[in-house]
């Protein structure tokens, strides 16, 4: 395949986000194609047996087996590293085989973790009890003070885990601060961005060491395919990250690799509208509910650290209500949003995350990342927000507020 822009660096260094999240990492076939070809293979053959030898000793560019190359996958991978800002990128199956990966590729027995309490349900499962099970130690910090990381720090300590805004409590995490911290005591940073996407955020540029993806969400932001990603420095990619998903196979498809390819071409129109949508009924709902976590609102503790450090805050939000009999009436009150677990979606999506995303989570954990009873996520989405705040108002009503 002609590489028609991505690997070479000199052609895109001067390209702004947008123009690469059309045109980065673009590979063509002999044929020309405009829109990116999906190979739909497992294995490629060679022209002799020499050939096939050399490229698995590495000293022959080209593919082997779709579990470690697929040229429809290695055009993604260009792509979100050079959005990233990053020089290497992995993808994966899904978002959580995305952070499985990030953490055991570089963590042995006897190691420590130090992790954000508020996060998602999954990845607080990785760290409460999956790690463990490997003898590897962890700590959870309230990833909003900066100094408990440092505090945190043991002589085994080998990474920083957190993410930011936090799932579903949008707490924010000081990036240059905490990645700073990590840097000076050789440990490595590795930040979830999901709910920012490099769009809107470059965890990279404030020093991180390595950013993880659930593609699943923004990135494809129309629900329809799983994907992961882990992007960093050409040395972690190819030293650290893969030799773990090259022996243990989170391998994403061709096909969902072409979907968010496809996805990421919107991207940067989608979360900004979807971040303005947000803010809209955003603050439709304060004053409205008992207390409501956005990042995009002045009322939130760090909202001047999120402008800070994003262009804009995302189309995800949290508020309360009173208690679960009441935000269960509330989601079972409207009408054009959709209940559903999933976020980053171009539609509106709502769910209670203490009896969805975070119900294997034990409720003293809950208690501690502040996932109450009556925590609500909305993931805002590309409708006109004045209908959505219609919806709102009417399921409100029905409940009392």
């Amino acid at each position: 395949m002609k590489r028609r822009s991505g690997q070479d660096r000199s052609v895109t260094q001067h390209w702004r986000p947008a123009t690469l999240a059309v045109r980065g990492g673009t590979a063509r076939s002999e044929f020309g194609e405009t829109s990116e070809a999906i190979f739909l293979t497992s294995g490629y053959s060679y022209d002799c047996a020499e050939d096939a030898a050399a490229r698995f000793a590495g000293e022959q560019e080209g593919m082997t087996y779709s579990r470690l190359q697929n040229p429809t996958v290695e055009m993604l991978e260009h792509r979100i590293a050079l959005l990233e800002g990053a020089e290497a990128c992995r993808t994966m199956a899904t978002g959580m085989a995305a952070m499985t990966a990030a953490l055991l590729c570089q963590l042995q027995q006897g190691d420590h973790v130090v992790a954000g309490r508020a996060a998602f349900g999954s990845c607080r499962w990785l760290v409460d009890t999956l790690l463990p099970r490997f003898g590897i130690q962890s700590t959870t910090v309230d990833a909003r003070d900066s100094r408990a990381f440092e505090a945190a720090v043991r002589p085994n300590t080998k990474v920083f885990f957190f993410e930011t805004p936090a799932n579903p409590t949008m707490d924010v995490v000081d990036l240059k601060a905490v990645c700073g911290i990590a840097r000076e005591r050789g440990i490595v940073s590795v930040v979830d961005n999901a709910f920012a996407t490099p769009a809107l955020q470059r965890p990279l540029e404030f020093g991180a060491d390595v950013v993880a993806y659930s593609a699943t969400k923004m990135m494809d932001g129309q629900g329809r395919v799983l994907a992961g990603a882990v992007c960093g420095s050409e040395d972690f990619v190819t030293n650290t990250l893969l030799p773990f998903t090259r022996n243990t196979g989170p391998t994403l498809s061709a096909f969902n690799a072409w979907v968010v390819l496809k996805g990421l071409e919107t991207l940067d129109l989608r979360v900004r509208r979807q971040s303005a949508n947000a803010v809209t009924v955003g603050q439709f709902l304060e004053g409205r509910v008992p207390r409501i976590l956005h990042p995009g609102l002045p009322s939130h503790p760090q909202h001047a650290l999120a402008m800070s450090q994003m262009v804009a805050t995302g189309p995800i939000f949290a508020f309360e209500v009173a208690d679960r009999a009441q935000a269960h009436a509330l989601l079972n009150a409207l009408e054009l949003i959709d209940i559903s677990n999933n976020i980053g979606d171009s539609r509106s999506l709502m769910t209670h995350p203490a009896s969805t995303t975070h119900y294997g989570v034990s409720a003293e954990a809950r208690a501690e990342m502040g996932v109450t009873e009556g925590l609500l996520r909305l993931n805002v989405g590309l409708e006109d927000p004045q209908d959505l705040i219609d919806d709102l108002d009417q399921a409100l009503r029905q409940v009392g507020l």
